[in-house]
């Protein structure tokens, strides 16, 4: 079992930034990714940006030159979002892919942003 504690969100007006950070607990298996993913209500979880263990990454096309995926360490990762949009108001999900292919997420953490 994987356990991913989200931290960083929160309000903020058009414009700003916000920094996500995910850290999975230990569990045994190693992870080939880690992603963050946002759902606002009546909607489907979508995809925003994923990162694999050798550092290749992903991202949705309408955060793409404003958001930045990276990895402190194998169980770390972080959501640097820029230039934040109203649209961008969701709740983020971690989400952590180990050796099996099975995948694990987090509690979810509130991202606001103001017009």
């Amino acid at each position: 079992q994987v356990q991913l504690v989200e931290s960083g969100g929160g309000l903020v007006q058009a414009g700003g930034s916000l920094r996500l950070s995910c850290t999975a607990s230990e569990s045994g298996f190693s992870i080939n990714a880690m992603g963050w993913y946002r759902q606002v209500p009546g909607k489907q979880r979508e995809l925003v940006a994923t990162i694999t263990s050798g550092g290749s990454t992903t991202y949705k096309d309408s955060v793409k030159g404003r958001f930045t995926i990276s990895r402190a360490n194998a169980s770390t990762v972080y959501l640097q979002m820029n230039s934040l949009k109203p649209e961008d108001t969701a709740v983020y999900y971690c989400k952590s892919t180990v050796s099996l292919g099975i995948a694990y997420w987090g509690q979810g953490t509130q991202v606001t942003v103001s017009s």
